[in-house]
């Protein structure tokens, strides 16, 4: 079966045609106060998609957001994973939510606000916004995982054995020169379709 080009892939949340828009990470970086003035918000980026998987499936999803001494944060949840599709030359293409902006929210003046009080932008701003980030994806047709430097792929999709679970990882390390540590924030984080729990690693 003949698969179609990326190019005339339907796109809904984010534009399949290319993995990486460097302008769009630079302006975000150049803007940092506007779109995420902490730590709290870019976790909250985070939450906010399996928070929209629950609601869409009438369920309460399960999140764990662990805090690291390095100033890192992992981010857990049980939703179906990042969604991936195959393009024309057999390559596994998984959807370019980490370094394009979402369609829905990015330049939307009636975005929807997070918790925080602040609109909420997408991905992308978590992933520019660190030194680095390794987004593990589990899907029932295969896991794989893959690490960012300020928004930059600087790996291809690993593979990484199956355990029989679902959701995704992500894991990111904000600049430290601009963000606090989470702990102090930890009672902000609250959506109404999440069971979120808060650890330290």
């Amino acid at each position: 079966m003949t698969q179609p080009s990326r190019a005339k892939w339907i796109n809904t949340t984010h534009d399949w045609a290319g993995s990486v828009d460097a302008e769009h990470l630079a302006g975000i970086r150049a803007a940092r106060d506007r779109y995420a003035p902490g730590v709290l918000h870019l976790v909250l980026e985070v939450l906010a998609y399996p928070e929209d998987e629950a609601e869409s499936a009438g369920r309460t999803g399960k999140c764990s957001v662990t805090a690291y001494d390095d100033g890192s944060i992992a981010v857990t949840d049980d939703g179906r994973g990042t969604d991936t599709r195959v393009d024309e030359h057999g390559n596994v293409i998984k959807k370019p939510i980490m370094a394009t902006q979402d369609l829905r929210f990015f330049a939307n003046p009636d975005a929807p606000l997070l918790p925080d009080g602040l609109p909420r932008r997408g991905m992308s701003v978590v992933a520019a916004l660190s030194e680095w980030l390794v987004h593990t994806n589990r899907r029932v047709n295969g896991s794989w995982t893959q690490r960012y430097e300020y928004g930059v792929p600087v790996t291809d999709l690993q593979p990484i054995d199956t355990d029989g679970s679902t959701g995704t990882t992500v894991h990111f390390r904000p600049d430290p020169a601009h963000y606090d540590r989470l702990t102090e924030l930890a009672p902000h984080l609250h959506f109404p379709h999440l069971d979120i729990t808060m650890t330290l690693g």
